[in-house]
Formats: structure tokens, C-alpha cells, sequence
């Protein structure tokens, strides 16, 4: 993910879509498409743990789907 923060900061802060873990439901999981990544077009997930007094990224990672998990948020 060298060279992504651009992209994970605007994932974070305009994603298409938020899903909620299925196994962890203080996780939540960032969506958006990009037409151009350094592995053609993807979409970049961005992983955050949900706490009452800090939220923190746990990993992210460009993909071809987006996880199964509920829909906190979509982008209409």
C-alpha cells in the first residue's frame, strides 16, 4: 500500500459503501471503487475497529469484491 494514503484518506472520508464485520461488530469496512490502482481497477477496503473512544485502521487492501456484512452506510 506504499504510496496509497491519498486513496485510503479519500476512501475513508467519501466511501461508496460501509459494511459491518460479521464477525466483529465494532469492525467496519470502507468501499470505494478506483478505475485506476497499481493493480488495475480495484476496489480499496479500509478497515476500522470502532471503539467508544478511539477508532483506529487495522489494515487496508485493494479487491475485487466487497465482504458480505451489513450495510451501515451507502452511497446513493
Amino acid at each position: 500500500m506504499q504510496g496509497q494514503v491519498p486513496k485510503i484518506l479519500e476512501t475513508m472520508s467519501d466511501p461508496d459503501r460501509i459494511n459491518r464485520s460479521r464477525t466483529d461488530p465494532q469492525v467496519e469496512m470502507f468501499y470505494k471503487h478506483y478505475s485506476s490502482t497499481p493493480v488495475t481497477t480495484k476496489f480499496l477496503c479500509v478497515v476500522l475497529k470502532v471503539l467508544l473512544d478511539d477508532n483506529f485502521i487495522i489494515t487496508s487492501y485493494f479487491t475485487n469484491t466487497v465482504k458480505k456484512g451489513e450495510v451501515v452506510w451507502e452511497k446513493k
